[in-house]
């Protein structure tokens, strides 16, 4: 499966925002907690526009981050009706960008705007796209059982069914563990 570039992007930042919540992080808390939590988390994202680092920010990012994995677990028509909602509260209006050497993308907020309404609105881009594409088997939670992990699953047969190694890993064993109590 193959998206426009910027869609991939943002579609990957999503997992990875996701991914920060408790129920799917490595670490098993909430990766964001602090502001400086966030800031780290930040350093490792291009986004251009303002920055304010403060708690109010901070709780945006959190209110982004829920509704993006509220999507992630939505059949497509109930994925219709949260994305639409996310670009209406942003009072959204789609423009082609270039900038910091990127080719161009869409966005449809002002860089000016919240950060985490950016990153409501930059999600929300990228879920119409698979939502149009009738992609939405695409983004998965991750299939161990104590995992809430997102998924992206770009791969040609569809297939992925962890979120990562680790989780993967932990599965194989369990079923391994298991089959050879089985045999006794």
């Amino acid at each position: 499966m193959q998206f426009a570039h910027d869609t991939e992007e943002a579609l990957d930042f999503a997992v990875e925002l996701g991914n920060t919540d408790p129920a799917a992080s490595r670490s098993g808390t909430d990766e964001i907690a602090t502001l400086e939590q966030l800031a780290d988390f930040l350093a490792g994202y291009p986004f251009s526009g303002r920055i304010d680092g403060d708690e109010y920010e901070r709780r945006d990012v959190l209110r982004a981050r829920d509704q993006v994995r509220l999507v992630w677990s939505l059949e497509r028509d109930a994925a219709v009706i949260q994305v639409n909602k996310m670009l209406a509260d942003a009072h959204a209006l789609p423009y082609l960008a270039r900038h910091d050497g990127s080719d161009w993308h869409m966005h449809a907020t002002t860089p000016d705007a919240p950060l985490g309404e950016r990153m409501r609105v930059e999600a929300a881009l990228a879920l119409t796209d698979v939502i149009r594409m009738d992609e939405m088997q695409r983004l998965r939670i991750c299939g161990a059982d104590d995992c809430a992990g997102l998924i992206l699953d770009l791969s040609r047969n569809g297939s992925k069914r962890f979120c990562s190694a680790r989780c993967g890993s932990r599965m194989n064993m369990i079923a391994f563990r298991k089959r050879k109590g089985a045999q006794g």
